[in-house]
């Protein structure tokens, strides 16, 4: 549960989450009018928006509100304000929006990546001021120390000047590193921050030109560094500043903040390197090609090797390369928490259903959904196909729940969408699929590499104990691996991709602690913790109003499974676990209605089944009918069941 944020000096009690002061949000031109809603007031707070084109060269632009909608810098270049008021753009109460054709933000030949940040305490500001020739203090609203401060003389042509909280260990106000070039730290004696280090309330800027020339003017952005946030406890943390050292190899250091983080900056600073900026939306894989621009550089976007894998609690650098991890080199990066941090409310903010091609526009993505998605199933209902699993941390691969297959690469198979998944833009209509977002109390999806130690904790998001989990290896042959916290003692559990019974000696869970709210714990087994080994892991709940893991015992005729739903459920998965039976799916998208229902299974390739009624919608969850096709009610029998609203 997201606890109340303490904001500022006045302690005023507000509940914020990453998702209200923070977006990354992709978005294809128009060259017209484009509104991006992406949920941030920044009319009303004010805040930063930067823009960098993907699929060409162009600088990089970055508009903020204190200086006015009609300015942008360039973080590629020297120049000061440079004139957009042809471009139109508009701070809004929920994101931004331009009129304009222009190449750099705006053209329907490109594709755009903006990052949104609101003046937060804790998190980020904006301040402008005048620079007066001689140290002086500049005032800001961060309520916390600067964990780094990005500094531009808005009037003249300078090199843009960046503090850094670990640019040095003992005196970082010494040193800076200039934004759009690759130089390493300059300094000690560097004149830019007055040799003061920065507070709560003030920064420092000295006798430079770069950060205080007598009558220019500058504007700063300032980052906190709170990854445990007001809490204490890392619950609320959404924002770190810190340091590593590379090791020159391809398993290089891990990065622990408490938290998963969805956009990283990193730059090297004892050597020469390029800034680079990744983010999950474009692509973060844990070990892909990790999407990479460069905020020194108008290049397009470019795919670096796996260089930042994100994990539950932080990150590791995975490349050998200088840029990210040579050995003894230092490297100082900014990590924004990835959201949602706040429950969903209704379950059609993270749970979606589209077929292939179904708008019949054309374009990308070939699913669509009305959010950015984390993990999805799709199948050919008619001719049947293997039930073909993919998701944001493993994208452009794929493994099948219907088989023990190790993963397979798939380059379509992208997310970098805000509404869906597949680069596909053919209609072929026999493709559905099942797409689900991860959120606190819903859903969470952990990948991770096996060791080979005993009880070993996986660390996840979910914030409550998982009641439905299923594990598989990727990089090797396997079953798919399911269990729920009331069999973990007993090492009990099911296979996805068998339609046998509940059985005991599940080797990957034997002798386990119990899963608790932060933790999973798996053996030394190979199935699930192999040393050499890669996984990915899927956790379910129950959260009130939107989603329900249960269980029921058959009665031979038809019963109601209440959910505590308001609406009906849109999605079924039934299995038995007293005897054999499939692992059965139903949604509303296909049909739950009185007469007969479309079911597919998970455990083999069929196709779609349409000639039985199983279940039948109910306001409260779903009604269960005995059938022989399915079973899903025989008499004394046992069954498991997640029902999404």
């Amino acid at each position: 549960m997201l606890k109340t944020k303490l904001l500022g000096a006045t302690a005023a009690a507000e509940l914020l989450a990453i998702e209200d002061v923070f977006s990354t949000y992709l978005y294809t031109g128009n060259s017209s009018t484009q509104t991006i809603t992406n949920g941030i007031d920044l009319a009303g707070e004010g805040g930063l928006v930067w823009i960098k084109v993907r699929n060409v060269a162009d600088s990089h632009a970055l508009l903020d509100t204190e200086r006015g909608a009609g300015f942008e810098l360039w973080s590629n270049s020297t120049n000061g304000n440079i004139n957009a008021s042809g471009k139109n753009f508009s701070f809004l109460g929920t994101g931004f929006s331009m009129n304009t054709a222009d190449g750099q933000y705006n053209n329907s030949s490109n594709t755009y990546a903006s990052w949104t940040f609101r003046k937060t305490p804790r998190f980020f500001d904006v301040v402008t001021y005048t620079g007066t020739g001689s140290a002086r203090t500049v005032n800001h609203n961060l309520g916390s120390v600067p964990g780094c401060i990005i500094v531009k003389q808005t009037g003249g042509t300078t090199n843009w000047s960046v503090y850094h909280r670990s640019m040095d260990a003992s005196a970082p106000e010494n040193y800076y590193m200039p934004l759009n070039l690759t130089d390493a730290r300059i300094g000690p004696g560097a004149s830019q921050w007055g040799s003061t280090a920065p507070t709560d309330t003030q920064f420092t800027v000295g006798t430079g030109t770069n950060t205080n020339a007598s009558g220019g003017t500058y504007v700063a952005y300032l980052f906190a560094h709170d990854p445990l946030g007001p809490s204490g406890d890392g619950s609320d943390g959404m924002i770190a500043c810190g340091s590593y050292t590379g090791n020159g190899s391809a398993t290089g250091p891990v990065v622990s903040l408490g938290w998963e983080p969805q956009w990283v900056l990193v730059k090297r600073t004892d050597n020469t390197s390029l800034w680079t900026l990744s983010d999950n939306m474009r692509g973060q894989p844990v070990d892909g090609a990790t999407a990479i621009l460069y905020p020194n550089a108008p290049d397009a976007e470019g795919a670096a090797t796996t260089a930042v894998s994100p994990n539950a609690t932080g990150f590791q650098v995975m490349s050998a390369g200088t840029t990210f991890n040579a050995s003894g080199g230092t490297y100082i990066y900014i990590a924004i928490r990835r959201g949602p941090m706040r429950e969903p409310t209704s379950g059609t903010e993270v749970f979606f259903m589209d077929t292939y091609g179904s708008t019949g526009d054309g374009k990308a993505p070939a699913f669509r959904s009305s959010a950015p998605i984390d993990m999805a199933i799709y199948t050919d209902t008619v001719n049947g196909l293997n039930k073909i699993n993919t998701s944001r941390l493993t994208q452009k691969a794929y493994l099948m729940t219907d088989n023990t297959t190790a993963e397979t690469s798939n380059s379509p198979l992208a997310y970098d969408y805000q509404n869906g998944y597949h680069s596909g833009t053919t209609t072929f209509s026999p493709y559905f699929s099942w797409m689900f977002r991860r959120a606190p109390g819903f859903f969470d999806v952990v990948a991770y590499s096996g060791d080979s130690t005993s009880n070993r904790a996986i660390p996840h998001n979910l914030g409550v104990q998982p009641e439905l989990t299923i594990v598989k290896v990727r990089n090797a042959a396997d079953n798919w691996f399911v269990t729920k916290p009331e069999w973990v003692s007993s090492a009990q559990g099911l296979r996805l991709n068998f339609a046998s019974a509940l059985g005991s000696g599940q080797s990957w869970i034997t002798g386990v602690s119990d899963p608790t709210d932060t933790n999973f714990y798996v053996s030394s087994n190979n199935a699930a913790n192999g040393s050499g080994y890669n996984y990915i892991m899927y956790h379910f709940a129950t959260l009130s109003g939107i989603s329900k893991v249960g269980s029921y015992t058959g009665n031979g005729s038809s019963q109601t499974i209440n959910c505590g739903f308001t609406g009906g459920a849109r999605f079924v998965l039934i299995k038995r676990t007293d005897s054999t039976g499939d692992w059965y799916v139903w949604d509303t998208a296909r049909g739950i209605v009185s007469g007969n229902d479309p079911h597919l299974s998970l455990n083999t390739t069929a196709a779609e089944v349409t000639s039985d009624d199983s279940i039948d919608p109910d306001s409260s969850g779903f009604i269960v009918n005995q059938d022989a096709a399915t079973n899903v009610n025989v008499s004394s029998a046992t069954y498991i069941y997640l029902a999404i609203a």
